[in-house]
């Protein structure tokens, strides 16, 4: 890496949000102090824009934005999209039907909001800190989001390890070229297992990758911050990256550096910003 470092994208849950969503107070000051110098802040989420705006406002961040972990690239000037990976047409149909075969709680991310019904509610308040735009219909396979014009982001389901490990399967083999998913255990929610399915192309690597290009910076004066596995493509593309404290091994591996601080107490983005680009808050 070179030695003046021009990029820093910071993943929001479990970075620089603390287990309710808050910003932990220095380590936000810490970015804003860093944008006030002329330093490139962006964000890398897995949420939707609707669910990061907040924070871009109080950072200050006007450059792009990366959302639903690569496949949203958005403004942060304008608040319109860039570049936008989705499910569409057919493919959104043949998701719709694998989801109402296997009857899991399904969430789809559509037009910056989720769409969700009643077997959605037990697991809500996880979800919904994806979006501050969360919609209630009457029954989810049948809503008309799944023609959506611009097509779907993403939709997450979740279930019994055996629901959720039987739509992973039928997402694989039915839209391999369409589609890419990814299943989990869900730590807060004891016994429930989550997948992600969104479409090819987009990850927080490609993400990282197209706002350095938007600014003119070498992938090697680039610099990240995150704390789970969706954070690992990016601290593949990045010139130094650093997993949080309480992040699982194989992230801490995949990172250059690892932070003693965890997302519990916060400090993390506060000490990267000054241990990297000088600047002391």
């Amino acid at each position: 890496m070179s030695s003046s470092p021009k990029l820093l994208a910071v993943d929001l849950d479990g970075t620089l949000l603390d287990a309710h969503g808050n910003p932990h107070p220095r380590d936000a000051e810490a970015l804003r102090a860093l944008v006030e110098q002329g330093t490139h802040v962006s964000i890398v989420t897995g949420r939707l824009y609707s669910g990061t705006r907040a924070s871009v406002l109080s950072l200050g961040l006007s450059g792009p934005i990366g959302c639903v972990d690569g496949s949203h690239l958005v403004s942060a000037a304008t608040h319109t999209t860039l570049m936008h990976h989705a499910i569409q047409g057919d493919h959104a149909q043949m998701l719709r039907a694998i989801f109402a075969r296997t009857s899991p709680a399904t969430f789809v991310f559509a037009r910056d909001a989720i769409v969700y019904d009643e077997t959605g509610d037990p697991f809500l308040g996880y979800v919904a800190t994806w979006s501050s735009d969360v919609q209630k219909s009457t029954r989810i396979v049948e809503h008309a989001v799944w023609a959506e014009r611009e097509g779907l982001t993403a939709v997450v389901a979740i279930g019994s390890a055996e629901q959720i490990s039987t739509a992973a399967s039928s997402i694989q083999e039915e839209l391999r070229d369409i589609a890419q998913v990814a299943m989990f255990p869900i730590r807060r929610i004891l016994g429930s297992w989550g997948l992600i399915v969104r479409a090819v192309g987009g990850n927080k690597g490609s993400a990282l990758e197209w706002i350095a290009e938007h600014h003119g910076i070498p992938l090697s004066d680039t610099v990240c911050i995150g704390d789970w596995l969706n954070d690992v493509p990016m601290f593949e593309k990045a010139g130094r990256s650093f997993a949080m404290g309480q992040a699982p091994d194989e992230v801490k591996a995949a990172a250059t550096d690892i932070l003693h601080e965890t997302s519990e107490d916060g400090g993390g983005v506060a000490r990267v910003v000054e241990e990297v680009f000088g600047v002391r808050v």
